[in-house]
């Protein structure tokens, strides 16, 4: 038997349950992984809200590390006793053990361990699509990060400013500012500050060419209003809420403005595009350039506790949970 936490109804975290499950047998194309570590993401809560629909009972978590135990036939990406991660649906993370299709699987460098690995690989792809592909961030550029002490936002910060950017990060506390700030943040944009007006300062008026917004609805707005004219929104998440419909005129009389809303599925649909991402982010992170900070640990068998922490704000850049 293997141990996971489930779900049989949407709900709060109360509603996470340590159960036993049977131990899973792969079949063609795929791999039984024991996992060394789980990674905690904000879209887990969307799935146990319901937020995100699955079918019940569920296992939580797209992200984690461990050791290939046994392989389906035709495998031929990886092989027993490789040690991978993965950040991929379905999801079904939050277990001891999984099997999941080989090919999503990327073999781990022998400078990441397993803890970084589970930490970074949901987090860290999704700041490689955003800084190189949803808008290919220049040197001189600046730009605008929200939750820039989160998972995603300590990765952004640090990135982009390697990447040559100025970055402007919003962030909730004074004590989140401190954290963005020493990840590349040069300037930082406290709670209910206007964060319109801050830009238009430190831009002398010209705005920011882009904006990564994963919080959502309650900072939408002010979002669009810190783009300059082309300038695009990338909304990837929805920490506070959706943010429901747009009227599209709105982006027409603001700037002829872009707005996206992308996801890691798409940008790593193709396993080539998946490895060079996950190569990218092995190489920064090998450099020193990112560092992926695991600043909370869990028991798996409290993701509950995890998770409230995590919708709490509580949490800054990563959180992991242990089998």
């Amino acid at each position: 038997m293997t141990k996971a936490i489930r779900i049989h109804t949407p709900g709060g975290p109360e509603v996470l349950r340590w159960e036993d499950v049977p131990t899973p047998e792969p079949g063609p194309g795929e791999a039984l992984v024991r996992h060394a570590a789980v990674g905690l993401n904000f879209i887990d809560v969307y799935f146990r809200t319901g937020l995100y629909k699955t079918a019940l009972p569920a296992i939580l978590g797209m992200e984690a590390s461990g050791t290939v135990t046994a392989l389906g036939q035709g495998v031929t990406e990886v092989a027993v006793g490789d040690r991978v991660a993965y950040a991929t649906a379905p999801i079904g993370a939050y277990a001891t053990e999984r099997v999941i299709a080989a090919d999503r699987l990327v073999k781990l460098p022998d400078n990441i361990n397993f803890n970084t690995a589970a930490a970074m690989m949901l987090q860290g792809i999704t700041a490689q699509y955003l800084l190189r592909r949803t808008h290919r961030v220049q040197s001189g550029e600046t730009i605008v990060v929200h939750a820039a002490a989160g998972g995603v936002g300590l990765i952004l910060c640090q990135w982009a400013k390697y990447l040559g950017a100025t970055v402007i990060g919003v962030v909730s506390t004074p004590e989140k500012a401190e954290m963005a700030r020493t990840c590349g943040a040069d300037h930082v944009v406290v709670g209910h500050t206007d964060l319109v007006a801050e830009v238009k300062r430190i831009t002398g008026g010209a705005m920011v060419p882009v904006v990564y917004d994963s919080v959502g609805k309650d900072t939408f707005m002010a979002s669009i209003d810190s783009l300059a004219p082309l300038g695009l929104m990338v909304s990837y998440g929805n920490a506070s809420g959706p943010v429901g419909a747009v009227d599209v005129g709105m982006l027409g009389a603001k700037g002829s403005l872009f707005l996206t809303r992308p996801g890691l599925a798409t940008y790593t649909a193709k396993r080539a595009d998946l490895q060079h991402a996950a190569q990218e982010l092995f190489d920064v992170v090998g450099k020193g350039v990112v560092s992926i900070r695991v600043n909370q640990t869990f028991p798996l068998q409290d993701a509950a506790k995890a998770q409230e922490a995590l919708e709490a704000r509580r949490t800054t850049g990563s959180t992991i949970l242990l089998p």
